[in-house]
């Protein structure tokens, strides 16, 4: 399942594409994500902890960076995990490309999604309002990271926010309502004049 998102930071390009250098700092702007060990030439260990309403999914594994290109300031990662009570499994190629806008930067980022067992129930459209809600999360504690490594305060790797169940499938089920809303009132538009 290919997911594709976009994000602005108030920070010029050189600036996030530094803090992008620092993999366990960016790993702790994603709620739930954790890395645990540093296993050398750009490759981690670590987990992700998702909680949609009673479900939680814990998934372990590995992310390696695979290509870092500094002129077109891209990174690509491959990361393959599973779910720790061997629930299902999952594996996501994930390409993040930084470019000006305006005084700040436009973060793109493609997630090539392959889920296996309990996750991949709950289908294409919760996964990426889940995505999108994370990817929003991530996009606020990037923010906050770089600017208080400007202030000069001392940063933990430690993740952000943990990605609580009650929040992210609530504002995931009212991206999925609105979408609903949207398609349903869409044809009882008043045409204009």
């Amino acid at each position: 399942m290919l997911i594709s998102s976009e994000f602005e930071v108030a920070q010029p390009p050189d600036k996030v594409w530094q803090f992008f250098g620092n993999i366990p700092q960016v790993a702790a702007c994603l709620p739930g994500a954790e890395l645990t060990e540093d296993l050398g030439g750009d490759k981690y260990q670590g987990r992700v902890a998702v909680r949609m309403g009673p479900v939680r999914l814990n998934f372990g594994g590995t992310a390696e960076i695979t290509e870092r290109d500094e002129a077109a300031r891209r990174m690509v990662a491959h990361a393959v995990g599973a779910e720790e009570r061997g629930r299902g499994q999952a594996s996501m190629d994930l390409t993040a490309t930084l470019t000006r806008a305006g005084s700040g930067t436009r973060v793109s980022v493609t997630q090539d999604l392959q889920l296996a067992g309990a996750a991949a129930q709950y289908g294409r459209g919760m996964i990426s309002d889940v995505t999108s809600v994370l990817m929003r999360d991530f996009a606020a504690n990037l923010a906050d990271r770089i600017t208080r490594a400007e202030r000069g305060e001392a940063l933990t790797a430690a993740a952000a926010t943990p990605a609580q169940g009650f929040t992210v499938g609530l504002r995931a089920a009212l991206m999925a309502l609105t979408r609903v809303f949207r398609r349903f009132f869409a044809p009882y538009r008043p045409v204009p004049s």
